[in-house]
């Protein structure tokens, strides 16, 4: 599964990692809805920080589609009102 995180590049990831990244997704989502930007803040750090410790950043020189796209960390809470949303970015 190819997950680009925006303005990091791309990663080359597991595909057995889907249900633990989805889950923290829908927390994230969860979080986003019920107004709680601390823990947001912390669970989108944490789905990046899993991104680049189990997957494999792929060269910038290579084309290749994006399954999966991630806000940057420092998405604020007010975009991430248009973005976590319904199923999230991870769609069940």
């Amino acid at each position: 599964m190819i997950i680009r995180v925006v303005g990091e590049g791309q990663y080359e990831v597991p595909s057995s990692l889907f249900d633990e990244l989805n889950i923290i997704d829908n927390k994230i989502v969860d979080l986003v809805s019920k107004g709680n930007e601390e823990e947001y803040r912390s669970e989108l750090s944490k789905l990046i920080d899993m991104i680049h410790s189990n997957g494999k950043q792929i060269d910038d020189s290579e084309i290749v589609e994006s399954d999966i796209i991630v806000p940057p960390g420092d998405l604020t809470f007010e975009e991430a009102k248009d973005v976590f949303t319904g199923v999230g970015i991870f769609e069940d």
